[in-house]
């Protein structure tokens, strides 16, 4: 049998490293499977399968689960090929149901990452001149006008994206930084990089101030279902203004 691939004493000792190198496994998986979208939909294109003539609200849907698919398999796939490791349920924090008390907490863990975030935004707003909190979000719908492309968006912003969102940040990455470092050092490497990869200003500090509130709910409950409830139930917040009620955004 082929012997698994071991790292060197002097990596597994040096923390920072670990900390980054996990970090940057989970961005460079995450945009790689963006540009991967690109040969996908050329092939497609070559076997007489043009992905691009479909809805666009179902295209939407279509490359947003590819992406989240894909990038998961990176992320826990490559390291299980290369160095014959798997990642457990229990470091995913999916080795068991979910229970009541994850559907309690989740509407307490939304309010204090509310409280959390408003705190950030007003502080940005008051000592950061080029910050501008109403800078509006492309979640990549738009124009939509019958109801299956209402119930594609939801199923892509509101059910996809958190779970895997979860499984990625709180679930693998966290998962495998508090095995290296103290645990708010995991909570916040974890939250930089959930907020980096949101792109704009206001949404990096508003995404930092939900990853630390999920992180610390995957770890006092040691589960990833509390996180994946708050963040559905955000994302069904933001669904519901940006496309339901339109007259609730800031103008």
């Amino acid at each position: 049998m082929k012997k698994a691939f071991s790292l060197p004493n002097s990596i597994k000792n040096n923390k920072p490293l670990i900390v980054f190198g996990h970090m940057s496994w989970v961005y460079v998986c995450f945009v790689l499977a963006q540009y991967l979208i690109f040969p996908v939909i050329y092939f497609t294109d070559l076997v007489g399968i043009p992905l691009r003539s479909l809805n666009e609200a179902l295209l939407q849907t279509i490359l947003a689960a590819f992406v989240y698919m894909l990038t998961m398999f990176l992320v826990l796939g490559v390291p299980k090929l290369v160095r014959r490791t798997k990642v457990s349920l229990s470091t995913l924090g999916l080795d068991r149901m979910p229970t009541w008390m994850d559907i309690v907490l989740a509407p307490a863990g939304f309010i204090i990452y509310l409280i959390i975030s408003v705190i950030i935004s007003m502080a940005a707003t008051a000592f950061l001149p080029w910050f501008d909190s109403n800078q509006a979000q492309d979640v990549g719908f738009s124009g939509l006008n019958f109801g299956y492309e209402y119930v594609l968006a939801f199923i892509t912003l509101v059910i996809i994206a958190p779970v895997a969102e979860e499984i990625l940040f709180r679930g693998y990455l966290l998962g495998k930084l508090v095995k290296f470092v103290s645990v708010w050092v995991a909570i916040l490497a974890t939250s930089l990089l959930f907020g980096f990869v949101h792109g704009a200003w206001n949404l990096a500090f508003d995404t930092f101030a939900l990853s630390v509130v999920l992180s610390v709910m995957r770890v006092r409950t040691g589960s990833l279902w509390t996180p994946i409830l708050i963040h559905m139930t955000k994302n069904a917040i933001a669904f519901y203004i940006l496309f339901i009620n339109t007259s609730l955004l800031v103008q």
